[in-house]
């Protein structure tokens, strides 16, 4: 019964479908009949009312009483369809007619065909493709020209408007748009941009508009304002955080700074989000995730309610370095790098550090520190962590240089050639050339950075060298060797040391009383040099607090006819204490002493001079001291400045202070400053005859030290001491 429903609406269908299909063909039988579309299209009138309305075209009792009888059995043959009588009857002479062609003459005449239509196209060459313009897109000087002023109401309390204004899309058109319809595109885009910006405040129902005004009298010139609303701000409700278990048990809640009543700020949450992030690896907790936060405001008390969940990881514990990549140093080398100890409690900051120091070797393009979850769990309960570090090759020579000028001591260039790995591992072979007004050289040096212990570093050094100065001319070769633990930018270490040898042959002038003229000695020099050095400042090359004592020892013996030997001392004192964050007072103060040997039986080199730019800044290079007699002078020479032409003979003693005051301003400041001390004939320095020299400087900041200026003048100079002294060097005073 069910599937003959189904059949007789089947056939319903089908006969819909050819009353369609009859229709359509009378379409398109009749030409010039087919509907206009488009916006040009005349509106079709409405029908007539239909009479009948809804009701059903068939009543439902007249439709099942036509329906078939049904028969129970469902497996039963189809019975047949009974004949329509309802349908008209065919004669015989209509089917016949049916059959006849068509008569000419029968049918109405097509339609005359447009002349037009017959013509042949035009070239597409003949077309004008260019398109249509609109009026944003007129760009000539007929185009209307919009001048607008804009303004931001209702930031000012929140202190968004800078914010806002350097972020205005109006700011940015600088007052000119084609059209007044750019001008409100800008609009709406800066309504966008005042509600991101309160919400990021935590005002989180706030709103903007953007409107239009004409400027009376002024022409095409209107003015765009956007007027923002901020409603209320909400708070912090509770504030809860989804971790696995930590130690200590508040780890990841302790470094979550926020607290419950605090505005629900963009820049706040997510810093305490970051400070999660960047402190559990600090306290062994490598693998730590922060995942997206949850908010769930409330309109009605204004709060937030807030979940964190974070994934901390294994609590871990540092392992063995592993390594890949291009082999720059085995692990053996790799192992002198960490400042940490297996089994150490995990710190990404000595994880960070291995990396830096890597890098400071220059050796690589590119150096990796990762760690490496091993899945061993220690006694402790953390679990063990390798560090992989990925090596990247780079290159090992390099050539350098520098330049510098002091009154008294000449221009000054240096060039060196350096082969940082030329004897693995980090094995440098130097060679350097000196060339200046007074002093010329070569030298050649081998050091190995690193060896056995990082930051101690041994050097090898030949050299030959020719110095000219007031004091002394020298022809030295030295063979020298050091072992020296050191501070880096990277590390600055607290206490450092160095201890080494010097074989010195040098040939100089010295003054001899006896002869009362200068005269060439030649000297043999051996001295066992050592030093140590206390560092509590904030910083190696521009401190700025904290203060350094350093001593320095160098037992020598001296052969010149007879072997002498004596001892060298030098005690220095540096103190920087910030009076405020651009403002540093800086002071120095140091003394030496040379014991166990007459003066005049010293090489002139290794006697002690003061004056200069690490010195007293305002004398000459070497000027402060003992001078030859004025009974050196020889009778021709009574009419020039005899002080002037007195030159240094140095002193077994010295004392020198600085004060400066390092003014900063960005990258630039500048340093008025106070020196004094003096250079003495006797083993211990007496405190008398100080000179003072008084200047300003100017500093240029860098990534590497600050680039130094300083002009000086003598306070209370000898005759023939120069007015003025200059000096421009890399680096603080002290």
């Amino acid at each position: 019964m069910v599937f003959s429903v189904r059949h007789s609406r089947l056939l319903l269908a089908s006969a819909g479908i050819a009353l369609i299909a009859g229709q359509a063909q009378g379409q398109i039988q009749t030409p010039g009949t087919a509907p206009a579309r488009g916006p040009d299209a005349p509106r079709e009138t409405p029908p007539a009312a239909d009479p009948q309305g809804d009701a059903p075209i068939v009543p439902d009792a007249e439709f099942d009483k036509a329906l078939p009888p049904l028969s129970g059995d469902i497996n039963a043959p189809l019975e047949p369809m009974p004949a329509d009588t309802t349908a008209p009857a065919t004669t015989p002479a209509a089917d016949a007619a049916a059959q006849q062609p068509i008569t000419p003459g029968t049918l109405p005449p097509p339609p005359a065909v447009d002349s037009a239509l017959a013509q042949p196209l035009e070239p597409l060459s003949t077309f004008n493709t260019e398109p249509l313009r609109s009026v944003a897109d007129v760009k000539d000087e007929d185009a209307p020209d919009i001048r607008y002023t804009n303004e931001v109401r209702g930031l000012d309390p929140l202190g968004l408007t800078d914010e806002f204004n350097s972020l205005s899309a109006l700011r940015e058109g600088k007052g000119k748009a084609d059209n007044a319809t750019q001008v409100a595109a800008r609009g709406r885009e800066d309504e966008q941009l005042a509600v991101r910006l309160m919400k990021s405040l935590g005002y989180y129902d706030a709103s903007a508009i953007s409107t239009i005004e004409t400027v009376p009298g002024a022409g095409q010139k209107i003015k765009a304002i956007v007027s923002a609303t901020p409603g209320q701000q909400y708070k912090l409700g509770t504030i809860a955080v989804k971790a696995d278990p930590t130690t200590p048990p508040d780890l990841v809640r302790r470094e979550l700074p926020l607290r419950t009543g605090d505005p629900i700020e963009a820049l706040r949450v997510q810093g305490a989000e970051a400070n999660v992030s960047l402190k559990l690896p600090q306290q062994g907790y490598p693998f730590v995730k922060v995942g997206e936060r949850d908010i769930l405001l409330d309109e009605q008390t204004a709060r937030g309610d807030y979940t964190l969940p974070v994934d901390t990881g294994p609590r871990s514990s540092f392992g063995v370095l592993r390594t890949e990549g291009e082999p720059v140093f085995d692990l053996k080398h790799l192992n002198v790098f960490p400042r940490f100890d297996q089994g150490e409690l995990y710190d990404n900051r000595k994880a960070d550090d291995l990396r830096e120091a890597l890098v400071a070797t220059g050796l690589f393009n590119g150096v990796g520190v990762q760690p490496v979850r091993t899945g061993t769990i220690l006694p402790d309960g953390t679990e063990q962590v390798d560090l992989m570090v990925r090596q990247t090759r780079g290159p090992a020579k390099s050539l350098s240089g520098g330049a510098g000028f002091q009154t008294g001591q000449g221009v000054t260039v240096e060039g060196t050639f350096t082969n940082r790995n030329r004897f693995p591992p980090e094995g440098a072979l130097i060679l350097g050339a000196i060339a200046g007004t007074q002093q010329q050289g070569l030298s050649g040096t081998f050091r190995r950075q690193n060896a056995g212990k990082r930051d101690r570093t041994v050097t090898f050094v030949a050299s030959a060298l020719r110095a000219n100065y007031d004091a002394f001319e020298a022809f030295t070769g030295t063979l020298s060797g050091r072992i020296s633990y050191d501070s880096t930018p990277i590390w600055q270490k607290k206490f450092t040391y160095a201890y080494g040898f010097e074989l010195v042959g040098t040939n100089e002038s010295v003054f001899d009383f006896a002869e009362n003229d200068r005269v060439r000695r030649t000297y043999g020099v051996l001295a066992l040099p050592g030093q140590v050095q206390f560092d509590t400042s904030d910083n190696l090359l521009n401190p700025t607090r904290g203060y350094r004592l350093k001593l320095s020892l160098s037992p020598e013996t001296s052969v010149q006819g007879s072997v002498r030997p004596y001892g060298r001392s030098l005690v220095e004192a540096t103190a920087y204490y910030p009076v405020s964050d651009s403002l540093v007072i800086a002071g120095r103060l140091r003394a030496g002493s040379i014991f166990g040997i007459a003066r005049d039986d010293i090489a002139p080199s290794r006697r002690y001079y003061g004056g200069g730019g690490g010195s007293v800044r305002g004398y000459g290079f070497q000027r402060l001291g003992p001078l030859e007699p004025e009974s050196s002078l020889v009778p021709d020479d009574k009419d020039r400045d005899e002080v002037k032409d007195l030159r240094p003979i140095g002193g077994r003693s010295l004392n020198e202070f600085s004060i400066e005051a390092r003014y900063r301003f960005g990258n630039f400041g500048i340093v008025p400053f106070i020196d004094g001390g003096n250079t003495y004939e006797s083993s211990l320095p007496n405190g008398s005859d100080l000179r003072f020299g008084a200047g300003i400087g100017g500093r240029f900041y860098t990534n590497f030290g600050p680039m130094r200026v300083d002009v000086a003048t003598p306070l209370n100079p000898r005759p023939g001491d120069a007015k003025v002294a200059l000096y421009i060097s890399i680096g603080q005073a002290f």
